[in-house]
């Protein structure tokens, strides 16, 4: 009998690190959730929804795709945006394979020290243009021979995120570039974030989707109680934003606005944990937080 045929295990395995980088609001996050098949990346139709560097594993018997989704790159104007563009640099750092996430609507020369960068990798590159299903045969054309130009080493795949067209060709596509290893995380592991993770990334998605301007970008959600017991979980979490102005555009009059995130948080966590969920929400204002350097470690934006 074979070693697989006794111990269940295959006898070679591949495994490694996928991460995923590019500009903002191009899908990146859209497209992780549907490489790893769970909802862990937050996606709304806002420039900078994604903060943090969040992985998403993928395992199968013979495999395990260690997916990083990062913060969309850019200039930063303050602190916080500077933590995030280390994320995305971070990334560079420790792919087995890097996938650059770009559109059919934004120019390969925009953040061009990021993209050199991207260049000098020796490291598999695939560029992944992105809502193809904007453009026309023509227009997909000259944009794979804008990048082939730009990164003449990288395959360029077209995919539509939206409607999923590409992303089994790009999973087939990874399986044959990722090396042989063993496994670095348990089989039944799905990402490297804990529970209170998701529940400040849940909260942060409606902030996203129900308020305009700036509030969305000037609001930071912290767990403070996370309680949880064989049916149920009991959340007490802070919305931090920067102004009192803002504050009272958080909770809205009579407290209706923060009612209403509240409430969709709510059920949105349910689904999540597939549990009934007691949420509580607060909002207290820490003055320019995005500005600090003692906020950034005490939100989790430091990269130790």
């Amino acid at each position: 009998m074979t070693n697989e045929e006794t111990t269940g295990v295959p006898r070679s395995h591949k495994a490694g690190f996928v991460n995923i980088v590019g500009n903002p609001n191009v899908g990146k996050s859209t497209l992780m959730n549907l490489l790893v098949g769970e909802r862990i990346s937050i996606a709304t139709f806002k420039a900078q929804t994604t903060r943090h560097r969040i992985m998403g594993i993928l395992n199968t018997p013979d495999m395990q795709i260690c997916f990083s989704d990062t913060p969309g790159v850019l200039k930063p104007n303050y602190k916080l945006q500077e933590q995030m563009l280390q994320f995305s640099e971070s990334a560079l750092q420790d792919a087995d394979i890097l996938l650059y996430v770009t559109d059919m609507v934004e120019t390969p020369d925009k953040n061009g020290d990021f993209i050199d960068k991207v260049r000098h990798m020796k490291v598999p590159l695939i560029v992944l243009i992105n809502k193809i299903d904007l453009g026309n045969p023509q227009a997909l054309q000259a944009k794979f021979d804008e990048w082939k130009a730009i990164l003449p080493d990288a395959e360029i795949m077209p995919v539509s995120a939206l409607h999923r067209f590409g992303v089994d060709q790009l999973l087939k596509r990874i399986r044959e570039l990722l090396p042989e290893s063993p496994a670095y995380f348990d089989k039944d592991q799905w990402t490297d974030k804990p529970a209170r993770f998701f529940v400040t990334e849940i909260i942060r998605e409606k902030i996203l989707l129900y308020y305009d301007k700036e509030i969305p970008y000037s609001a930071e959600v912290v767990v403070e109680a996370f309680r949880e017991t064989d049916r149920h979980i009991h959340i007490n979490a802070v919305i931090y934003v920067e102004r009192e102005s803002q504050k009272g555009i958080i909770i809205g009059h009579k407290g209706v606005a923060l009612k209403k995130v509240s409430t969709e948080a709510r059920k949105s966590l349910e689904q999540f944990f597939g549990k009934s969920i007691y949420l509580e929400v607060f909002v207290k204002v820490d003055k320019d937080w995005r500005q600090s350097s003692k906020a950034m470690k005490q939100y989790g934006y430091d990269l130790d």
